[in-house]
């Protein structure tokens, strides 16, 4: 009997609370494309989707594996994992289950597409339907990314031109946002097609303009070969091993004196990721942390004065 088209793996992982952050960076890496935790006293409940053709029974089990042992290597106890398969719509479903607006920073609140925001609301209201796609706003590496574009973009006026660039745009949270607070140009790119679709889809619900949001399947080269000319800044928000591979390429991407924001780093791995920032002629002028995540505010060594 042949697996249905859109059928996932549902993957539960029962731990304390402080394996959480190490649970979610094995999830990601294994290549799951939503996440969501349950807190009950010291206990934490991961729930992570993958479909059903990116892994088979024998990946998991390796998964589990590599789960226990991670647990093992800093003295916590050892982690229940099990999976079963669900289909498209439950999927889609168990979003909705838990997922509430959001405020992030002073600047944004995050809407579920499916909750309808009232209209007297302060902040920028950025509509999310992440479908199968990573990036919702609850994650901390998404929360820190958006605060720094915040930071960067409050204040422009009207008729800036300033272009941006986000690199494993995911659900395209990022892209919008940078939109909502005034850029001109936004460029996207994930190697993942599911991601693609979502960001077109989330910039649709959003009102944006096609035009004002490019977004394509590829990778930082990809991206490369399809600007008209170098942003003034960029968002990298994946994992740190693919950020190391990227930093020889990224003085290309930008301006002169252009800026860029990097995430999905853990704590641990920053001093490595400063290592080859710093071999690039790039300096660290802030780094942010939530919980064991890290993000570096980054710029050309020679744009310093």
């Amino acid at each position: 009997m042949q697996p249905l088209t859109n059928t996932w793996w549902e993957i539960q992982v029962l731990s304390k609370q402080a394996l959480e952050e190490l649970i979610f960076w094995r999830l990601q890496d294994f290549g799951c494309q939503g996440t969501a935790s349950h807190f009950t006293g010291n206990e934490a409940l991961v729930k992570a989707y993958l479909p059903i053709e990116k892994a088979a029974w024998l990946d998991l089990s390796a998964l589990a594996l590599w789960l226990r042992q991670d647990a093992i290597a800093i003295g916590e106890e050892t982690p229940t994992v099990k999976w079963s398969l669900i289909d498209d719509e439950d999927w889609s479903n168990s979003w909705k289950d838990h997922w509430q607006p959001e405020p992030i920073g002073d600047a944004f609140i995050i809407y579920p597409a499916w909750i309808a925001p009232p209209t007297d609301l302060s902040r920028h209201v950025l509509r999310l339907d992440p479908g199968n796609a990573f990036g919702t706003g609850s994650h901390p590496t998404t929360q820190l990314c958006l605060e720094a574009i915040e930071m960067r973009l409050t204040g422009l006026p009207k008729d800036n031109q300033l272009s941006f660039a986000d690199i494993g745009c995911g659900s395209g949270i990022l892209s919008i946002g940078a939109i909502l607070l005034g850029a001109s140009q936004v460029y996207a790119v994930d190697t993942d097609i599911l991601s693609v679709k979502a960001t077109q889809h989330n910039r649709d619900l959003n009102g944006i303009p096609e035009d004002k949001l490019w977004v394509s399947e590829g990778s930082l080269l990809h991206l490369l070969q399809h600007i008209p000319k170098p942003v003034d800044g960029f968002v990298c928000n994946i994992l740190a091993d693919v950020i190391v591979d990227l930093v020889p390429y990224m003085q290309q991407l930008i301006e002169p004196n252009g800026w860029g924001i990097l995430s999905g780093i853990l704590l641990e791995q920053v001093p490595s990721v400063i290592d080859i920032l710093e071999q690039y002629n790039w300096v660290v002028g802030a780094l942010w942390k939530q919980k064991d995540w890290s993000c570096l505010n980054i710029r050309r060594s020679e744009a310093i004065s």
